[in-house]
């Protein structure tokens, strides 16, 4: 921060009669630099949206996993913006993107993203951060998968009678693990595959009841208080990996936006300081997820 400069002046002479006026200029002068700085505080306000909340539609795994609460003062302290964070499930998240209802989405569904940059309502897509899908279990593992690749997995789990509960809201975990399926040829129906159409830390808690399967993000599993009974069971393959990115939604086909402030969050969480925070956010020394928007620039 620069230092503001001393103003050095003589001591005042009565007998100098050009020292009112000095006073005076310099009175002028000062209320100008006021106000010059009321307008320009007035102008910046303006251009951000006049001091509202910037609207991030979300995944539930990023609110989920504690990642917001770390997030989002220290980005309030390096912009002073307020976020308002929609947590629903990617589809939903992107929804709310194409009615223009939300100025940036931070989710996690790659193909669904690079379809809302091409059909206009996201100005660009923008990596910050990935983790990896885990697929949970109780400990006795009922089916068997413990140590099995994902594929043997899903498919000991499809003959098996251990409930599994799916997402079932089109977030982006829900829409992986339908990927998973499909590569193997599976379409899991019957008692056993339970889709509650709900956020992550609800599916979680309903395995935990139930003793059954769940895929996770694993940013929501390691922030999970109730694992009574689970752990994790397939982890580390290259189809767990799980990316994250932002995109401001366009202000020319969504005139509403607050497309300012949503591009100064996206400039700051790929920034090396929003980055730095990111690394930073770990429960019980675990990183819950690792910065990668340098990979913006190798693309390049």
């Amino acid at each position: 921060m620069n230092k503001v400069p001393h103003l050095i002046f003589d001591p005042p002479d009565h007998r100098d009669d050009s020292w009112s006026n000095r006073l005076r200029l310099l009175g002028v002068w000062a209320l100008g630099a006021l106000g010059m700085l009321w307008v320009g505080c007035a102008l910046a306000q303006t251009s951000l949206g006049s001091g509202k909340p910037l609207v991030m539609a979300s995944t539930t795994s990023t609110q989920q996993s504690g990642l917001f609460e770390h997030l989002l003062p220290a980005f309030k302290a390096a912009s002073g913006l307020d976020v308002k964070v929609i947590a629903v499930g990617t589809g939903q998240a992107l929804d709310l993107g194409r009615r223009g209802d939300a100025d940036v989405l931070f989710v996690h569904d790659p193909q669904g993203e690079e379809l809302f940059v091409s059909q206009g309502d996201g100005l660009k897509r923008q990596l910050v951060m990935y983790n990896d899908f885990v697929l949970i279990g109780p400990q006795s593992d009922p089916e068997h998968v413990k140590g099995l690749d994902i594929a043997q997995s899903l498919n000991a789990l499809i003959k098996g009678q251990t409930p599994f509960i799916s997402r079932g809201d089109k977030s982006g975990t829900h829409v992986a693990e339908l990927k998973l399926w499909q590569a193997l040829g599976l379409a899991p129906k019957g008692a056993f595959y339970q889709a509650c159409g709900c956020a992550m830390g609800p599916a979680l808690n309903m395995a935990s009841a139930l003793g059954a399967y769940v895929l996770s993000d694993r940013g929501t599993w390691l922030n999970f208080k109730n694992r009574s009974g689970l752990e994790i069971l397939v982890q580390g393959e290259r189809k767990l990996f799980n990316q994250y990115a932002v995109m401001v939604v366009n202000p020319v086909k969504h005139p509403g936006v607050n497309d300012k402030a949503a591009q100064v969050f996206a400039n700051w969480v790929t920034s090396q300081a929003g980055q730095g925070v990111i690394a930073g956010y770990k429960i019980d020394g675990q990183v819950l997820f690792y910065p990668n928007a340098n990979a913006n620039i190798n693309a390049k």
